[in-house]
């Protein structure tokens, strides 16, 4: 049976977000939507014709992380790199006008900020365009960035690591930030399967389906394989709980302790998972530092999860709207 969170220990959770400042690092994006409509093929080529109706820029990546934490009512301090373009002036822009500090991004000439295109049409998604770089940072950059994660995290109650595998999340960077985080400052990771060994010391990581089969090399089919690449995965990184998100299947949660706990899924409809890990690592890492258990945390994350895939597009889920879900409204 799926396990659940009482109402009133629900509310004394999220009467503490308010009070949590998390730092929040990793792959800062761009995420552009073109919304329009399909109505006929073109006669170029077997495709589509849009016709553009509106379009519309989000924050995505790490930023839609602390986007999340900011709707959850925490403090979140943004550390990540954008480019000297006009995507990187346009990703600063949205930051201010949600209220969130820019003091710890950094600029790196000649790289270009990440910038996601999405076009949809008739609410479906048709393509999707990156303009992205994926090599290491330069050495001067990432030693700033090592600087500024060392430093903030001191005044911090957690760090969230965002790692699209864009640059910004190197071994060096993760060492220094979990190194200074100490044993009083928890580390939550949303990881990339190439990274994995650099998580060590982390406390809790949330590959999908795909990240954890990977990562474990494990195929996972069904419920015994999961099992094994769960065990495998805490083989891999001890001290460190694995939450695997199943998509449609909900959530497993591994803890060093050997203990295993599914928790179904709550979405009433999915309309589009884009940002969805976003909002789990965000939700969870807030539960945790409020006080919550592991398998509280779960909860509250797989119930936030359920409320932003109902939404278009990288979207968060706000406090009132939590509060909402778990009062049954």
């Amino acid at each position: 049976m799926t396990p659940t969170i009482d109402p009133a220990r629900a509310a004394d959770l999220f009467s503490r977000f308010r009070s949590l400042r998390v730092l929040v690092a990793g792959d800062l994006m761009l995420d552009r939507y073109v919304f329009g409509e399909v109505s006929r093929i073109s006669p170029e080529a077997p495709v589509p014709v849009v016709r553009v109706v509106r379009e519309e820029e989000r924050l995505g990546g790490a930023a839609n992380v602390a986007r999340n934490l900011l709707a959850l009512g925490a403090e979140p301090m943004l550390c990540g790199v954008i480019g000297d373009d006009a995507d990187g002036e346009a990703l600063l822009d949205l930051l201010g006008a949600a209220g969130m500090s820019t003091g710890l991004v950094v600029r790196a000439p000649g790289r270009p900020t990440t910038r996601k295109v999405r076009i949809l049409a008739n609410q479906q998604q048709v393509v999707r365009v990156d303009h992205e770089r994926e090599d290491p940072l330069d050495a001067e950059t990432e030693e700033r960035i090592g600087d500024l994660l060392s430093e903030a995290v001191l005044s911090a109650d957690g760090l969230v690591l965002s790692d699209y595998a864009k640059g910004v999340v190197s071994e060096r960077s993760v060492r220094r930030a979990i190194d200074a985080s100490g044993i009083k400052r928890p580390v939550f990771v949303d990881p990339k399967v190439k990274h994995f060994s650099f998580y060590r010391g982390a406390s809790l990581v949330t590959p999908n389906l795909a990240e954890a089969s990977l990562a474990a090399g494990e195929r996972i089919i069904d419920d015994a394989s999961l099992l094994r690449a769960g065990r495998r995965l805490l083989e891999m990184l001890p001290g460190t709980t694995v939450l695997v998100t199943r998509g449609a299947e909900g959530m497993s949660l591994f803890e060093p302790d050997g203990t295993v706990t599914h928790i179904g899924t709550v979405a009433r409809r999915v309309f589009d998972v884009t940002g969805a890990g976003d909002t789990v690592i965000a939700a969870f890492a807030a539960a945790s530092l409020a006080g919550g258990s592991g398998v509280e945390a779960a909860i509250v994350a797989n119930r936030a999860a359920g409320e932003v895939v109902q939404e278009s597009g990288a979207a968060a889920v706000s406090l009132s709207a939590l509060e909402r879900a778990f009062r049954g409204e």
